[in-house]
Order: C-alpha cells, then sequence, then structure tokens
C-alpha cells in the first residue's frame, strides 16, 4: 500500500486506522462469480485484463497454470471491468459544499474528499473496483471504475482539483435546487451496471426533488447511500450575536438576530433531514449523518463499513 501513503488525501496515520475495514454489496450486484458479493450473471468476460494472486474460494477453472509454471505461484485470470463490484462515490462539489464554521477542521467539501479517499483505500484494498464522480450544477469528473492500487494516483488527482464554484449573483436559488434531480437522473443513466453508490452531499436541495432523482438511482437496482456532510454549527447553531449570514447557492446575504431564530432553524433542519432519512429508509437507500468534526474513520464505521 505504499502508493497510497504518498499522494495527497491518503494520509498514512488515516490510512492505518482503516485497516480491517471492509466494503460489502447489500443484495445482489453485477460483478465476478466469486468473491463476498453475489452477481446475477454467470461466467466471465471474454476480454483479459490482468492476474491477481489466488485466494481461497476462486474457482479453480480461473487459474493460469502458465503463470504457475514459471513463477511457482498461484494466480488467476481477472477480466475487464471483474472486480467483484464497482463502487461509484458520487460528491457534491456545489457552493454550499464550501461551509467552515469558526471551529470546525475542515470544510465540508474537504471533508468529503477525506472520506472519498479513504473509501477508495478500503475498495481497493479489498480487489474491488473503485470510481468517482464529482458533481455540481452538472458532472464534472468522472473517473471510472478500477481495482488497481496505481488507481489511487488518479482519484487523488481528481479530488486535488475539486473546488466549489465562486459565488454567482445570477444563479437563481429555485434553479439550483432542482440541479441535483437532474445531475442523478443523469447517473443513473450512466451508470448502468448494478454496484454500491455513496452520495457525499450536504443535502441542501427541497426534499421531494432530492429524492425523485435518488429514487431514479435505486430503481436501477444499486445498493444506494447516502451520507449527509454538515458541519457542526449547521447542527447546533451556536451563535449569539447579530450575525450577517453570506447567501450561497444563489441566495441574498441576511443580516439577522440568531437568537430569535434558533428554535425555529433547529426544527427545519431536523425535520428535513428527517424526511430525507424516512424517505430513504422507504425505497431501501441506507441514510446516515456525517459531521466535519468527527475522524474519518469513524465516520466510515458509523457508515457501514464492519471491520
Amino acid at each position: 500500500m505504499v502508493v497510497a501513503q504518498h499522494l495527497p488525501y491518503f494520509d498514512p496515520r488515516t490510512l492505518s486506522k482503516l485497516e480491517g475495514l471492509t466494503l460489502r454489496a447489500r443484495g445482489t450486484v453485477e460483478g465476478a462469480v466469486t468473491g463476498a458479493h453475489r452477481s446475477p450473471f454467470h461466467g466471465f468476460a471474454a476480454e483479459f485484463a490482468e492476474h491477481r494472486e489466488y485466494a481461497p474460494g476462486d474457482d479453480l477453472r480461473y487459474v493460469d497454470w502458465k503463470v504457475y509454471g514459471r513463477s511457482d505461484r498461484v494466480f488467476v485470470k481477472q477480466f475487464e471491468e471483474e472486480t467483484n463490484f464497482a463502487c461509484h462515490v458520487l460528491l457534491d462539489a456545489s457552493e454550499s459544499m464550501s461551509f467552515r464554521s469558526e471551529t470546525a477542521p475542515l470544510s465540508k467539501l474537504e471533508f468529503a474528499k477525506h472520506v472519498a479517499a479513504a473509501i477508495s483505500y478500503v475498495v481497493v484494498k479489498q480487489q474491488d473496483a473503485m470510481g468517482l464522480i464529482t458533481f455540481d450544477r452538472k458532472i464534472e469528473q468522472f473517473v471510472r471504475p478500477g481495482s488497481q492500487p496505481a488507481h489511487w494516483k488518479q482519484i487523488s488527482h481528481v479530488l486535488e482539483q475539486t473546488t466549489t464554484r465562486p459565488k454567482a449573483e445570477s444563479r437563481e436559488p429555485n434553479a439550483v435546487l432542482s440541479t441535483s434531480e437532474s445531475v442523478l437522473t443523469k447517473l443513473a443513466e450512466s451508470l448502468s451496471k448494478r454496484g454500491v453508490v455513496i452520495v457525499l452531499s450536504d443535502l441542501f436541495a427541497e426534499s421531494d426533488s432530492l429524492m425523485r432523482g435518488l429514487k431514479r438511482l435505486r430503481h436501477r437496482k444499486h445498493d444506494l447511500r447516502v451520507w449527509q456532510i454538515v458541519d457542526p454549527a449547521e447542527e447546533d447553531f451556536p451563535f449569539d450575536d447579530p450575525t450577517l449570514f453570506h447567501g450561497l447557492e444563489g441566495w441574498a446575504d441576511l443580516s439577522v438576530e440568531p437568537r430569535l431564530l434558533r428554535t425555529a432553524y433547529q426544527r427545519e433542519f431536523v425535520a428535513h433531514r428527517e424526511s430525507l432519512r424516512r424517505q430513504c429508509r422507504d425505497v431501501g437507500i441506507d441514510f446516515c449523518v456525517l459531521r466535519t468534526d468527527m475522524p474519518v474513520e469513524l465516520a466510515l464505521r458509523r457508515s457501514g463499513f464492519p471491520a
């Protein structure tokens, strides 16, 4: 795992805490017939891609005996797009993800980037494929799934390049709120093979529009997991003095008296989150909330990466 340890967002201290964690697909996914994940298909694709070392449980029909004769080591043939499953991380790079309160260690986007890197480390290390998609008003970057450690370099490069757009006064808030549905719909059409899809976003969008997009992904039979990224201040609202809040995503700046708004704000914040949680549960989508002040390894454990 030396390759990953010298790349941005792949901090060796964090990676060491991820040892032993795994990602398991729930239900049927499209991938290899061997391994820990069920596939709806039988047999291997025709196009050979690479070798990997034999693991207990692998089908002996795919052992490359010529390689064994030359090296006295047992390898099995892998074929194009044939890891156990493909995991796609959808990373929200919209303007609201740039928010970072005074006490938070990272902005929401930076925290999400570290989480995405941690997911890719775990997935590739267990010999599954990892893909990364960044989006704002449209799909920005699309890294196709790969299962080799060298793939971390490409993912790290894209994470470095990913930034939020500067504030655009001309953007209409209602148009921004509907963006998530159109992007998720397009992604549902693009990801043809069933696999694990993890959405990293603050979910600052109208819940019905957002759910229509998520349901399209779920309708394609993906194992869909939605991780809401929140800043501690967004949840706790620790403001007391009159404060000027800078509008994001096309909204105007607003000067308010926080003490008069705290109760109503927190009620609306929780109502939005719980509405999404309930609607996700009803259609079989896993939902969890990650605060940017929690360690990355704890975020993965809390989100269903068992040891």
